[in-house]
């Protein structure tokens, strides 16, 4: 089975009086529609996915901006799924990247702390003096990271907000990065553990920064032309890309040739910034090499995010196009409309869920050390066959085989066949087992059908017994109302005529 790439697009109105948006999933090879959820708008850094995994089904999770309420959708159908009301209206959310907690943040500065699974509230406090703009978590969901309109990030470890003892006590952050000087518009946390990792930071101050959380270091300070609302960091941190609001996006690249003191390169690389250089760098329109890393997407960008394979820059922007560029090249290689007039307001790309509503129907046979998959798409007429290896049974020679490296992105065949039993409802067994118990439940089967065919026999001429019992004695009782009827009316003529003489 070849496993494919989506794009996942949420949209809403720049007006109330325009309705409501939608979520809506789409190939990114092809550009076509695989599924859309509507009844939402969700605003900017509203939106957030828990994905399919270990036979927990995929959830689209989305903070409506107008009233206190969250929407929660599913992958299996495109109806809403739960409708939940909130204490307040937030003004932002975010998830874990395994799908455990959902962090919430308000515009009276308060961030709220739910389990996914049972959606309990295990924290509500005051982070902020003002409006928080954007949450996340880090990689390896041991910390939360706010921003706010009061230009201050601060990092909270998970184990302290979910510490029983400390829930009346208001929680102390790890460490406050305070050096913007107008309201955080986004932030990125980067690959690694907490605290070892690093955050991006940007800001309406024109400014993005680089942090490093476990020294609370800043590492480098970026100067743009235009304030930057949104930003897409390199999983290998290599590079980020910040949009501002004319359509001008900035590659920024994290890492550069060294120079000897005669100022020639010495083919070796070097990280960018650091207080030696004073401990800013201006990214100026006019420079040369800025213009060659330089992408103008011709208007607003309101969401930025690099796909899955790093290879695209998912662009989306305010009149409902999200434009798909090559990295390397910068070269436009499609534009997906979503939703003409509409701005969009999220935009990720994840490996297609295996529970997705309406792509495929999955059946699975086992013989044996092998894995036969019949996939049936809507599309298609006829079945497509794959062969698997199971993970702990594996044969010497096979043909047709597909290993389980084919599967990226931590999809190995035991979790598939576990959410196959999951969603489709079916069970596989493996060898003589399986047969032996088909053949039995074969013969109690229709050792049952004979069993329903003698008792529907036995009903019927119990039925048709009855049936002539009450026909005959309706009948007879009928005749015999008849007869004596018949017999008085003989009797007064037979009076009339001796009368009569």
């Amino acid at each position: 089975m070849k496993i494919r790439e989506v794009v996942c697009c949420s949209v809403a109105p720049p007006s109330a009086t325009l309705g409501l948006g939608s979520i809506a999933l789409y190939d990114i090879q092809t550009g076509s529609q695989l599924a859309s959820f509507k009844q939402t708008s969700a605003s900017i850094h509203s939106t957030a996915i828990v994905g399919t995994k270990a036979e927990k089904g995929g959830l689209i999770v989305a903070s409506q901006p107008d009233k206190a309420i969250l929407n929660v959708y599913t992958f299996q159908k495109e109806q809403l799924y739960l409708k939940i009301v909130l204490p307040e209206k937030l003004t932002c959310i975010t998830t874990d990247t395994e799908g455990r907690y959902c962090a919430g943040g308000t515009a009276n500065g308060k961030i709220y702390l739910w389990e996914v699974a049972s959606g309990i509230l295990f924290n509500a406090f005051d982070a902020h003096y003002r409006k928080i703009t954007v949450l996340r978590f880090t990689l390896d969901g041991a910390a939360l990271v706010s921003g706010s309109e009061d230009s201050r990030v601060t990092v909270w470890t998970l184990s302290s907000l979910l510490d029983n003892d400390l829930q009346h006590e208001i929680p102390t952050p790890y460490c406050t990065l305070a050096d913007h000087t107008l309201p955080i518009s986004d932030i990125k946390c980067g690959f690694g553990p907490f605290p070892a990792c690093r955050v991006l930071t940007s800001s309406l101050d024109n400014s993005c920064k680089l942090w490093e959380i476990s020294s609370t270091t800043l590492l480098a300070t970026f100067i743009f032309p235009q304030p930057i609302t949104i930003l897409a960091f390199d999983l290998a941190e290599r590079a980020f890309f910040a949009a501002s609001q004319d359509g001008s996006i900035h590659q920024v690249n994290l890492f550069r040739q060294r120079k000897n003191r005669m100022g020639h390169e010495t083919g070796s690389l070097e990280a960018v910034g650091g207080m030696d250089e004073g401990g800013a760098m201006r990214i100026d329109d006019e420079d040369v090499p800025t213009r060659k890393r330089l992408i103008s997407a011709g208007q607003e960008a309101t969401s930025l995010a690099i796909s899955f394979t790093g290879s695209t820059l998912l662009v989306g922007t305010a009149t409902g196009v999200v434009q798909v560029y090559d990295i390397p090249s910068h070269q436009l290689i499609r534009s997906i409309n979503v939703q003409q007039g509409f701005a969009v307001t999220h935009v990720c790309s994840f490996l297609k869920p295996l529970d997705l509503v309406g792509q495929m129907t999955i059946e699975i046979k086992l013989r044996g050390t092998l894995m036969r998959c019949r996939l049936c798409y809507p599309s298609l007429r006829k079945p497509l066959y794959d062969t698997w290896f199971l993970p702990a049974m594996l044969a010497d020679q096979t043909e047709n085989v597909i290993s389980p490296q084919v599967l990226r992105g931590g999809l190995p065949p035991y979790d598939f066949l576990a959410d196959h039993r999951f969603f489709m409802g079916q069970q596989s067994e493996t060898g003589a087992t399986s047969t032996q118990s088909l053949q039995s439940r074969i013969a109690e089967l229709e050792g049952e059908l004979a069993s329903m065919k003698q008792n529907l026999t036995k009903a019927k001429g119990l039925n048709d017994a009855m049936w002539e019992t009450v026909v005959s004695s309706v009948l007879g009782s009928e005749n015999s109302k008849t007869r004596e009827e018949e017999t008085g009316e003989s009797r007064k003529s037979k009076k009339a005529r001796v009368n009569g003489k």
